[in-house]
């Protein structure tokens, strides 16, 4: 396969993921400011900072406030990680390997880039989006399903399967350590506590799977749950495992052993995550263990280029 096109497939599936996880997120912040019994700015510059974006919005907006903020993060076109924006890299590079993928893709993509482009223009979105995120969230699952049921398991599959996991993985460690971002005046109140991790667990579609494994909420099991969980598909271990499988089936790599830069530090990686003591995290601070998983996602998305994609540019 041209390195061009596997950077193109690699990146489709990136963005699909990031659009998903944007929608998800927000819609369950929304639902979260309804639960609690004040809210101020400081709530909506938590969920911006999460996304990592927070210098963008300020350059942009000059208030923080529930409007602006989900016009960021959804319609806003300079805003290069909002749903939109996407969306619609996503759908230039489906355009771009249409003999690749299958016309059930092309048009699933095509599809939700007409729904973002009819809700821009509908101004009631902004003022009720709840059902317009549904959307985005089943749009984006029918791709998957699409997907699974039309791809051959070639190396444009793999490509596909390797950003998705890596996006995923970035998503839910910084879902994770939005819970640190958000107001702390409340701190120490059970209500409040209880509120926010139900709203980290929501935000990664993992509520239901939670309470089949634990009998409460409460800090160390999310964490044991979103971090180690080696069954559940959303867990920051889970998408390490898959998308070493991903990289050694593109390779052709033993298990175990490593071809290239990209697998040797992402199955540092998943060492890392795997024997980490949680309790000891926690009483040190989790936020810093958590960042290292963002910036050494973000060196092994940069070493999967420089082997696999370099030569198109």
């Amino acid at each position: 396969m041209l390195s061009r096109t596997a950077n193109q497939i690699y990146w489709l599936s990136r963005y699909l993921e990031r659009a998903e996880n944007v929608a998800r997120f927000i819609d369950v912040n929304l639902q979260l400011m309804i639960d609690l019994p004040q809210v101020t700015y400081r709530h909506w510059e938590a969920v911006v900072m999460t996304s990592g974006d927070i210098q963008l919005f300020s350059e942009l907006f000059t208030d923080v406030t529930q409007k602006n903020v989900i016009k960021f993060l959804t319609f806003e076109t300079e805003n290069p990680n909002s749903i939109l924006s996407t969306v619609r890299f996503a759908r230039e590079n489906a355009r771009s390997v249409r003999e690749i993928i299958s016309s059930e893709m092309w048009e699933q993509i095509n599809s939700l880039y007409l729904l973002l482009q009819d809700a821009k223009n509908d101004s009631k979105v902004l003022e009720s989006p709840h059902d317009f995120f549904d959307a985005v969230k089943r749009e984006c699952h029918l791709f998957e399903g699409i997907t699974q049921n039309t791809l051959s398991r070639s190396e444009a599959w793999y490509f596909l399967r390797l950003g998705h996991f890596i996006e995923r993985a970035d998503k839910t460690a910084r879902i994770l350590d939005m819970h640190h971002y958000m107001p702390g005046q409340q701190e120490g109140n059970p209500t409040y506590e209880l509120l926010r991790w139900h709203a980290v667990l929501k935000s990664i579609s993992a509520l239901e799977m939670y309470r089949q494994n634990y009998r409460e909420v409460n800090q160390m099991d999310v964490y044991n749950f979103l971090l180690l969980d080696k069954n559940f598909p959303r867990s920051i271990y889970w998408c390490l495992i898959r998308a070493e499988e991903s990289l050694r089936m593109i390779s052709g790599s033993r298990e175990g052993r490593y071809a290239n830069k990209a697998e040797r530090f992402l199955g540092k990686l998943k060492s890392e995550v795997d024997y980490c003591d949680l309790q000891e995290l926690i009483e040190e601070g989790i936020t810093r263990f958590l960042d290292n998983i963002q910036f050494k996602i973000n060196e092994i998305d940069d070493m999967i280029y420089e082997t696999f994609f370099k030569s198109s540019v």
